[in-house]
C-alpha cells in the first residue's frame, strides 16, 4: 500500500481521525488557514504565522516568537511526520514491537501542533474583551470575566513542569471548562474543544521573562484575542448542536 492510499484509507493514524469529526477544530480546517494541519497527502504542515514576528511586542518579543514558532512548533510538526512514517513502516512490515512507543510520540507531537496552531490565533496586538455568546457563557459558568481570568491565570501559572492552561468548550455538559494540561497531551478531557490556550513551556517566555512564568501569564492578558476565542466557541457550538 502506498503512502497516499494508506493515509486516505481511514486508518486511525490520520489527522482526520485523530481530530474527531465532532471537534470544531477539525471541522474548521478548510476555513481557517493556520488550522490546516495537514496537506492533501496527509503530511503535517507548519502554516505561516498570521502576523509578523514583532507583532506582539512588547509583551512577546520577536526573538522568542521566531524561536518558538520555527524550532518548537516546527519541531513538533517534523516529529509528528517522523512518528507517522515509522508507524506506517511498522504496519507495512507487520512488526509492531515498538509501535506503542511511536504512537505515544505521535500523541505528544501532534497535540503540540494542534495547541500551537490555536495559540498563535489566540493572540493579537490590541487589548479586547469577550462579547456576545462568549461573554454570556463566561458569566453563566464562572460568574464574571474577572473570575474566569483569575482561574485560567492560576491554572496556567501552576502547571507542574511544562504545559498549557486551556479554556475549552465541553459539549457533553454544554459548558465552558478550564483545564490544566501537562506537556501537550496529559490531563485533557475527552471531547473538550480548546478555544483559548496559554503556553507555559519555558521556551514560550524564558528569553524575556527569565524564570518568571507568572509575569508572562499576566502579560498575555494584554494581547489575548477574545474575538478569536469567541469565533472558536461559535464554531464549536455549530458543530456540536
Amino acid at each position: 500500500m502506498n503512502r497516499a492510499n494508506f493515509l486516505k484509507s481511514g486508518t486511525l493514524l490520520s489527522a482526520a481521525s485523530l481530530l474527531s469529526t465532532s471537534n470544531a477544530f477539525a471541522q474548521n480546517l478548510t476555513n481557517n488557514g493556520i488550522d490546516k494541519l495537514v496537506d492533501a497527502d496527509g503530511n503535517y504542515v507548519l502554516q505561516p504565522l498570521p502576523y509578523n514576528e514583532n507583532f506582539l511586542e512588547p509583551y512577546m518579543d520577536a526573538e522568542t516568537m521566531h524561536l518558538h514558532y520555527t524550532f518548537h512548533h516546527g519541531g513538533a510538526v517534523k516529529g509528528a511526520n517522523k512518528d507517522l512514517q515509522i508507524i506506517k513502516k511498522a504496519l507495512d512490515e507487520n512488526n509492531l514491537e515498538t509501535v506503542d512507543y511511536w504512537t505515544k510520540k505521535l500523541s505528544f507531537h501532534f497535540s503540540s501542533h494542534v495547541l500551537h496552531s490555536i495559540f498563535w490565533t489566540n493572540l493579537t496586538n490590541k487589548k479586547n474583551e469577550p462579547s456576545g455568546e462568549l461573554q454570556k457563557r463566561i458569566e453563566k459558568n464562572f460568574g464574571s470575566f474577572d473570575r474566569l481570568k483569575a482561574l485560567i491565570a492560576a491554572t496556567s501559572k501552576n502547571v507542574d513542569g511544562n504545559g498549557w492552561g486551556i479554556i475549552a468548550y465541553q459539549p457533553y455538559s454544554d459548558s465552558l471548562t478550564v483545564l490544566q494540561c501537562e506537556n501537550h497531551e496529559k490531563l485533557t478531557q475527552w471531547g473538550a474543544i480548546p478555544i483559548l490556550v496559554i503556553d507555559v513551556w519555558e521556551h514560550a517566555y524564558y528569553l524575556k521573562y527569565k524564570n518568571k512564568r507568572t509575569d508572562f501569564v499576566d502579560a498575555l492578558f494584554n494581547i489575548i484575542n477574545w474575538d478569536n476565542v469567541a469565533q472558536r466557541l461559535n464554531d464549536a457550538l455549530k458543530i456540536t448542536k
